[in-house]
């Protein structure tokens, strides 16, 4: 008997820690990410992180992998010209990576964005939905932030949708700003909604650092995440991150515990073990030695390209994250 070939792609998620150019951007808050500026970012300096950010968007996937993810979501990026640049560096160059990139109405003036392997992907559509959000304490002041970004398109010829989010942050207490990842939150469901009342079996991952773990509100009761596949009804989420939470595993530390803040999270149909079409394989947090602190009270952290007020020749202050999807090859 001949021995079934089956055809693997990687698509994955990774915050990328602040990738800024060296420019001054006199309409966002950029003025420290400069030569001139308090973290003395250099050309130097830009060319080691966005070699490094390359080296490592290249290797994410399991060891199976032999390709460079077809599909890789990207945060804390800050315009469209740090993305060309980055897939313009030797270890991504043969990829091809096409961008879709907006700019937010992010006070930082950071982004999120998608690249694609153009050989893998097609992209049929993009649009970025705005979270509108308001200060409370603050005379219902505007609070600025990452919109989310959807991308449709065919992969190998199988349509399906991407969303790449970057909800708000933790900074000023997780109970205080809660209710703006619930607010993120209800507007990915709406999002992920409207797209399952026109194909209820669309195929739909959701990507991105969502600054809550699995178990947090705004993915249990606002998109009403299942942790097992088996759970998952056809218009409901499965979330494979949240049996990595369980066990300890995180993408991010803070204070000596660990955080699974980088998720991705599936579609039903996704789970339908048909192997003639694309179906969910594995999921998996890229947490190799070298993306990791060396030494120090910190080590075993994601091993950050900046600290203390300087840059360290690390990476991310987290790890990519990935999902495996398999078919039968022709």
């Amino acid at each position: 008997m001949q021995k079934q070939e089956y055809q693997l792609v990687t698509v994955a998620f990774y915050n990328l820690e602040n990738l800024f150019d060296t420019e001054n951007d006199p309409i966002t808050f950029d003025d420290d990410r400069t030569p001139e500026g308090k973290d003395r970012w250099t050309q130097e300096i830009y060319a080691d992180k966005l070699l490094k950010m390359a080296s490592v968007i290249a290797q994410i996937g399991p060891p199976e992998a032999t390709t460079a993810p077809a599909l890789v979501g990207v945060a804390e990026i800050e315009n469209r010209k740090v993305l060309e640049d980055l897939v313009n560096q030797t270890p991504l160059k043969q990829s091809h990576y096409g961008i879709v990139h907006y700019d937010s109405p992010d006070r930082r003036g950071i982004d999120v964005g998608l690249l694609y392997d153009p050989k893998l992907f097609q992209v049929v559509s993009s649009k970025v939905y705005e979270l509108k959000l308001y200060d409370p304490e603050r005379e219902n002041r505007r609070i600025y932030t990452r919109d989310q970004l959807l991308v449709s398109g065919n992969l190998a010829g199988e349509r399906m949708h991407i969303l790449v989010n970057h909800w708000p942050s933790r900074s000023g207490g997780e109970a205080l700003t809660r209710p703006r990842r619930m607010a993120a939150a209800a507007l990915n469901k709406r999002i992920i909604d409207s797209i399952l009342s026109e194909e209820p079996y669309a195929k739909i991952i959701s990507m991105g650092d969502l600054n809550d773990d699995p178990k947090d509100k705004s993915l249990k009761k606002i998109l009403k995440t299942k942790a097992r596949p088996e759970q998952v009804g056809l218009q409901e989420i499965y979330n494979p991150m949240e049996r990595m939470a369980k066990r300890g595993q995180g993408t991010l530390a803070y204070r000596d515990s660990w955080n699974l803040f980088d998720q991705l999270l599936l579609s039903a149909a996704w789970l339908q073990r048909d192997y003639e079409h694309f179906q969910y394989y594995k999921a998996g947090i890229f947490n190799k030695r070298f993306l990791q602190t060396p030494e120090g009270p910190y080590k075993g952290y994601p091993f950050r390209s900046f600290a203390n007020g300087k840059y360290t020749g690390g990476y991310s202050d987290h790890f990519p994250v990935y999902v495996c999807l398999l078919r039968k090859a022709d």
